[in-house]
């Protein structure tokens, strides 16, 4: 079996972290997001993987070449981007001659995906979905299905008074895919089409179905989730790179610091994310959520909170 895995997003929501990494090769818990996307895919037994890629490509070719394992990979470069549904057709194109998985490649989860397939094959389906359950789903596309997994119905990043009554829980679209060869014939070639909107719609009521998975499940798209994937593989530790330098009295606290930064002497770091080659000054201050771009020098005894930190000196 096949699966594409979609690496095409430019990571807006995380810069400056992928000013210059694409957001699938960002560190989780010192290891690049996809190596922990391959392995999952791996343990269904699939043999190729293609990547659909867009943004910076070269650096996800450089890290894992043409095999990871027992995965044999290759790469689809989209010459415009073509979104979700659009992308996985441009990828799928004389490669795939039955079922197949497709993946977003920015969610860590640790449901295994032969549940997915399993379920898929079971009831029949032309497309099965995998849905994670979620407290507050006003963040995500909402997914109500029948008794059997039949899928009913989506509504898009709901109100609070547009869910379903009752305390939950709410079932979201969780970013994995089976798909049968019809979709190569119902996706035009080469045209931009939203899977979540244009393609699954339109099958509701025509054999899309749902796998509802448990387990741990994060979408690493902004900086509080990369943050909390982070945490969570560490176990709630602070995560340091190769080459980090940490001086005497600094103070780290659930943090990710990339490659070769360094924290200065009595500086702290708390709940934020330092890149490559960073320098956090004597006596900074860095916390809440900030996030601190490749190579800027924060300077000494500087106070930030929350922010987004790019440029070469910010004071």
């Amino acid at each position: 079996m096949i699966a594409i895995i979609l690496v095409g997003g430019e990571g807006t929501r995380l810069r400056p972290l992928t000013i210059d990494r694409p957001k699938p090769m960002l560190p989780i818990n010192g290891r690049p997001f996809l190596a922990h996307m391959l392995d999952r895919v791996a343990a269904t037994g699939v043999t190729d993987v293609v990547f659909s890629c867009g943004y910076l490509p070269d650096a996800i070719v450089a890290a894992f070449g043409e095999r990871y394992g027992s995965l044999d990979l290759s790469y689809a470069l989209e010459p415009t981007p073509l979104d979700t549904a659009g992308a996985i057709r441009f990828a799928a194109e004389g490669r795939v001659d039955g079922p197949f998985l497709a993946l977003n490649g920015d969610v860590l989860a640790t449901a295994p995906l032969q549940g997915l397939i399993d379920r898929h094959r079971a009831v029949g389906a032309r497309a099965t979905i995998t849905l994670t359950a979620v407290a507050d789903p006003s963040r995500y596309g909402l997914v109500t299905c029948a008794d059997d997994g039949a899928v009913r119905a989506f509504l898009e990043k709901p109100a609070p008074d547009a869910l379903p009554p009752g305390p939950g829980p709410h079932w979201i679209n969780a970013g994995a895919y089976l798909l049968d060869r019809w979709f190569l014939d119902v996706v035009p070639y080469g045209v931009r089409r939203n899977i979540e909107r244009d393609v699954f719609p339109a099958l509701v009521g025509k054999g899309l179905h749902a796998w509802r998975s448990d387990g741990y499940w994060n979408d690493i798209g902004t900086p509080e989730t990369y943050l909390a994937a982070n945490m969570h593989l560490s176990g709630g530790a602070s995560v340091l790179a190769d080459g980090v330098q940490v001086h005497d009295g600094a103070v780290v606290e659930g943090s990710v610091i990339l490659e070769r930064a360094a924290i200065g002497p009595g500086a702290t770091v708390r709940d934020s994310v330092v890149g490559p080659d960073a320098v956090i000054g004597a006596g900074a201050v860095v916390e809440d959520g900030c996030i601190v771009g490749p190579g800027v020098a924060v300077a000494p005894r500087s106070r930030h909170s929350g922010e987004r930190l790019n440029g070469e000196v910010v004071t």
